[in-house]
């Protein structure tokens, strides 16, 4: 975990007697959305912990340089889809240890895993493909999506049974993939449906339930620096003109990959783990000049985006990972254990020993608003109540701890909501209920009647999401 340094986003124009209504959606503090104070206390990402290889690109149709990963559950199973290729280009022999070698470069194909729990992966003989004479293998499909595969399954309640599952791909252009099982896939139609975009990257696409609508984000370059654009579509095969991303003040860095996905636990948030890459940085002796690793960001229409200028995940001690194009992060959040979120990662790309660790945080762990030990407290925008008990996610040290209150528009605790009268906060939950209504009041007096702000003292402590719930 690490203290660091953010750029906001400039703030929507809010009136004095405004409040912000979400109802019992939960919010994040990945962004300035809540908060309209920071006193003593700073907005802080965390870096997830390493859980051990997931899958190694160990077969003779996947390889060194095998990347572009999607992962999601489905029911009682969980789907990972990802290219397969190997390349001898990408590494000098003398970058090689002892006894290992590259195999002869093979042309890209995508490949299926499968698990349980998002732990354990197993790479079925699908018998789709032939592979030098042999049928017996994981790959699903080549064509013009080969090099980027990006599917999910579609949660539209009017898709039909045979385009449940969808996907974009292509190198130059993308084209709109269907199927009925997440196995068998072909076009929509022989056009491509996007056209206005540099899509050497893995180019994602999904169903918005709020919004009633699919959403793509995908690589172009700006002014010679890759970055993102969003389109938008009812139907899947038209779509909007790209909108170029807005980062705000941050400064104009390489986003290879982007990752984006709505999270499922709030989803009218979307959560990126773009890789950043450093052109001009030498990394490992014997390959390609270049380093790269994983930088988060979150948006809530796909165009405004709030940048942690930090690494989300730095390359790290392993010599290996200090290559260029990797520490690359699959498209996919997975719940792995009622307090765990899993994501996955690649290391070691471009040589023979590449492989895909999974990597851990708490649940919601993303960014916390924490408070050191000299302690401070945070002050959220005025909003409206909507429900009899507050849920927090917070972890605090056995001497720290969290206070709250409940202010009204002028700044000053409401009566029994004040500071000192509320109960300390001391632990870790992922979420604890607080009830708010001691009492049942006349519906004048609810707490929902009027806009209130909700301010939170923090000594030793990190407060990941709240949320209201009745």
């Amino acid at each position: 975990m690490r203290r660091l340094s953010i750029l906001f986003l400039a703030p929507a124009v809010l009136l004095a007697q405004e409040a912000l209504r979400f109802g019992q959606d939960l919010q994040l503090f990945v962004d300035d959305y809540l908060l309209e104070s920071l006193h003593g206390v700073s907005l802080r990402l965390h870096e997830p912990r390493p859980a051990g290889a997931a899958l190694a690109f160990d077969q003779p149709w996947e390889g060194n340089v095998s990347a572009y990963v999607t992962v999601f559950r489905d029911d009682e199973k969980v789907r990972m889809y990802y290219r397969g290729v190997n390349d001898p280009a990408y590494v000098q022999p003398s970058a090689l240890k002892p006894g290992e070698t590259i195999l002869p470069k093979n042309s890209e194909v995508i490949c299926y895993a499968e698990s349980p729990d998002g732990i354990t992966w197993t790479k079925p003989q699908l018998g789709i493909f032939e592979f030098r004479g042999s049928k017996a293998n994981n790959i699903l499909m080549a064509g013009e999506a080969r090099h980027n595969f990006a599917p999910f399954k579609d949660g539209n309640p009017a898709a039909p049974a045979e385009a449940r599952y969808k996907g974009v791909g292509g190198s130059r252009q993308l084209w709109a993939y269907q199927s009925a099982d997440g196995i068998h896939w072909k076009k929509m139609r022989e056009e491509p449906v996007i056209t206005d975009g540099a899509f050497d990257s893995l180019n994602v696409a999904f169903w918005d339930a709020r919004r009633g609508e699919y959403v793509a984000i995908y690589r172009d370059f700006l002014q010679g620096i890759r970055t993102i654009k969003c389109a938008r579509s009812k139907d899947f095969l038209n779509w909007t003109k790209g909108e170029w991303a807005d980062y705000g003040k941050a400064p104009a860095e390489h986003l290879y990959t982007n990752a984006t996905q709505p999270y499922f636990r709030a989803p009218q948030i979307y959560l990126a783990f773009p890789k950043r890459y450093v052109p001009y940085r030498a990394g490992h002796p014997g390959v390609e000049t270049g380093v790269s690793e994983a930088v988060f960001m979150s948006s809530r229409d796909g165009v405004r985006w709030h940048r942690f200028l930090e690494a989300f995940i730095r390359p790290g001690r392993d010599p290996r990972d200090w290559v260029h194009r990797n520490r690359m992060v699959a498209t996919g959040i997975l719940p792995t254990a009622e307090d765990e979120l899993s994501l996955y990662v690649s290391r070691h790309y471009n040589f023979p020993s590449a492989f895909l660790e999974r990597v851990t945080l708490r649940t919601d762990g993303f960014v916390s608003v924490h408070g050191d030990f000299r302690g401070g407290h945070v002050t959220t925008k005025p909003l409206s109540i909507e429900g009899r008990q507050l849920v927090l996610n917070y972890a605090t040290s056995a001497a720290g701890g969290i206070r709250w209150e409940i202010l009204d528009l002028n700044g000053n605790p409401l009566p029994g909501y004040g500071r000192d009268e509320t109960r300390l906060l001391n632990g870790d939950q992922i979420a604890e209920t607080i009830p708010l209504e001691r009492a049942r009041p006349q519906p004048e007096r609810r707490l929902g009647a009027r806009p209130v702000r909700l301010r939170f003292h923090l000594k030793d402590a990190d407060l990941y999401s709240l949320r209201f719930t009745e």
